[in-house]
């Protein structure tokens, strides 16, 4: 009898007939070496006189190999009885001997400027997943544990930055699009996208990048002296126009040369926006108290001075909530990594490490938000617009369509990236058409716009997910081995924030300023998580000896893996050049510039790098 890794392989004369047995350990065993954390144990008897292609070790392979799936492997030990194991065991022997499906973004490519058909492929194939779409949130092995710490991730997660935004743009219009329509705006969008959208996984929200275009809106009202509402309204319904002909003709099939580079690039831009945020905060806050007697000194006419106002303590105290926040969220999250409690309790408080750093925080106390509660909504009488506000709202609107559709793609691409190992496909065109219809509605009643957005859309993936860490490419890498998609999750989330509103000044404005700023960075560093682009970056600061014995360093020079990260962080430097500028007008050409990522990598790049150094360094793997 023999003992090869978690196989016991024997042969006999006295049995007439093969014989297998699986046996599933309660806690993993060690077996001495290369058998450290075994899980399943494998007793393979088979006749002495048996052909060559049925003896023990043909078995042993074939086992091997179902077992190389770590998705399986992880199945199998969720399964709760005997008749789930002999399950698992026949659907995954039925799947590796079907031929391959083919990727269904290629036959989406095809469809490109054929009315209509991407989009009534989207919706049938993902009307048949409709249900299990709901079934998926409470079915399974910590399936409602899962559910429930995502929503409450999602509610802080949507509701906070929803309401910083919310007070950015009524600093922009006058308190026309204020802090509480930021809130019923995201409660009515995201609700409907969760019930109606094609990727139910992807989060929805209004972005910094749209409070830019809702500041240039009011400064045309102003230079053309008509109502606010009106032009708003005019240039959201002709940016929902635009992107309903995107969702029509299949235009998003065109995503398909967006590549990994241009996804992260984007992604640490976002990355970037959330620092740059928090740090405007910190500063505005030092310029106020902790600054405040030199100001007083410089500008002060009489002999004394009243420092009552100078309070540079709370700028202290701000700097340690929003570092507070992001250290306690962060800790709390990595504590599933540390040997100490059970394992089921560091997960519960891995999943809830979001909510736990905010609601600490929160009780040590600064002064929160501030909310207007009489909103007073009617329909926008775009009707009043003349021609020339007519044409020059279609402008705008077009442009600002651009960026829906860059940002909306881009968030689908990630969230359905192969190493998330989602099951039901892409919809881009049907996202794109509800989006559309969406925007229609809050154009018309003065909400902010709202689309897909980064980093809360893979995170919520990653929220949702089975992970399991593993040794992958030189790294210990957290592996996501199954992902429940559901349309639960958000659902209730944005029903809890709608129901925020009858709470609203309080437990809201309990919530201090600075707790927010730390959710930010939270955000900030998540998106972080298995960015190669990030991870690159720090190899040009890495010791050689040190590298990662990974793909891509096995197969390029290390020049070619510095040059294409230099290029990678000189596009991004582009973009936060046009995303920050203090010129309106070049901001509103950031849609175009985030456009002009895909032919940049395609036509530009290959002239530097060769095509398989390309292959390694830019794909998925």
């Amino acid at each position: 009898m023999t003992l090869i890794n978690n196989q016991i392989r024997c042969k006999t004369t006295t049995l007439h007939k093969r014989k297998v047995g699986f046996v599933r350990l309660k806690n993993a065993l060690n077996l001495g070496s290369n058998a450290e954390r075994i899980r399943f144990l494998l007793l393979i008897l088979v006749p002495t006189k048996e052909k060559a292609t049925k003896n023990s070790y043909e078995i042993g392979r074939i086992f091997g190999t179902l077992f190389s799936d770590q998705i399986f492997r992880q199945k199998l030990i969720e399964a709760i009885d005997s008749k789930d194991v002999k399950d698992l065991f026949a659907q995954k022997v039925d799947q590796l001997t079907k031929l391959p499906k083919g990727d269904d973004t290629e036959k989406q490519s095809e469809s490109i400027c054929k009315l209509g058909v991407g989009l009534f492929e989207n919706f049938t194939r993902r009307a048949k997943l409709y249900y299990s779409d709901y079934v998926d949130g409470v079915v399974g092995n910590k399936t409602i544990h899962k559910t429930l710490a995502t929503v409450f991730f999602l509610y802080f997660a949507c509701l906070l930055p929803c309401i910083a935004f919310g007070v950015l743009n009524a600093g922009h219009t006058n308190n026309k699009i204020d802090a509480g329509r930021a809130l019923i705006g995201q409660a009515i969008g995201g609700l409907a996208f969760a019930l109606f959208g094609g990727q139910p996984l992807v989060i929805i929200a209004t972005t910094a990048l749209v409070s830019l275009y809702i500041e240039v809106v009011q400064k045309f009202s102003d230079q053309m002296q008509i109502d606010f509402y009106a032009m708003y309204a005019c240039v959201g319904l002709w940016n929902s126009f635009f992107v309903l002909l995107y969702s029509v003709f299949g235009i998003s099939g065109l995503i398909k040369w967006s590549t990994r580079s241009v996804e992260e690039i984007f992604a640490m831009f976002i990355f970037v926006c959330f620092v740059v945020d928090a740090a405007k905060d910190v500063v505005n806050s030092f310029l106020s108290d902790y600054f405040c007697i030199q100001q007083i000194a410089l500008n002060g006419t009489s002999d004394e001075l009243t420092t009552s106002s100078c309070l540079r303590e709370s700028s202290l105290l701000y700097v340690i909530l929003m570092v507070g926040t992001v250290w306690l969220s962060v800790t709390v999250y990595n504590f599933n990594k540390t040997p100490y409690l059970s394992a089921k309790v560091r997960e519960f408080l891995s999943d809830y490490a979001l909510p736990i750093g905010v609601i600490v925080f929160s009780f040590l106390g600064m002064k929160g938000f501030e909310f207007t509660t009489n909103i007073d909504f009617k329909r926008a009488a775009i009707e009043s617009l003349s021609l020339n506000a007519i044409l020059t709202s279609c402008g705008l609107g077009f442009a600002l369509s651009l960026l829906f559709f860059m940002d909306q793609n881009i968030s689908g691409q990630i969230v359905n990236s192969p190493s998330n190992r989602l099951k039901k496909g892409s919809t881009p065109h049907l996202d794109l058409f509800v989006i559309a219809v969406i925007n229609a509605f809050l154009s018309l009643y003065g909400l902010p716009w709202m689309h897909g957005i980064l980093p809360h859309s893979p995170l919520h993936v990653r929220s949702l997910a089975d992970i399991k860490e593993q040794l992958d490419q030189g790294y210990i890498r957290e592996i996501i081995t199954k992902v429940r998609e559901t349309r639960l999750t958000g659902i209730l989330c944005h029903v809890l924030i709608g129901l925020s509103l009858f709470l609203v000044p309080y437990p809201l404005a309990y919530i201090p300023v600075p707790v927010l700023d730390g959710l930010f960075l939270y955000c900030a560093v998540a998106s972080l998580r298995g960015n190669s682009l990030f991870e690159r970056f720090l190899l040009l600061f890495t010791e050689q000896n040190s590298y990662p014995p990974n793909h891509y360093i096995r197969r390029c020079p290390q020049r070619k893996i510095h040059l294409f990260t230099f290029l990678e962080l000189l596009q991004l430097c582009i973009l936060c050049f046009v995303g920050f500028s203090p010129w309106t007008y070049l901001q509103m050409a950031f849609p175009l510039v985030i456009a002009m990522l895909i032919p940049i990598r395609h036509l530009l790049i290959p002239l530097m790098i060769g095509k398989k150094h390309l292959i390694a360094l830019d794909t998925y793997h």
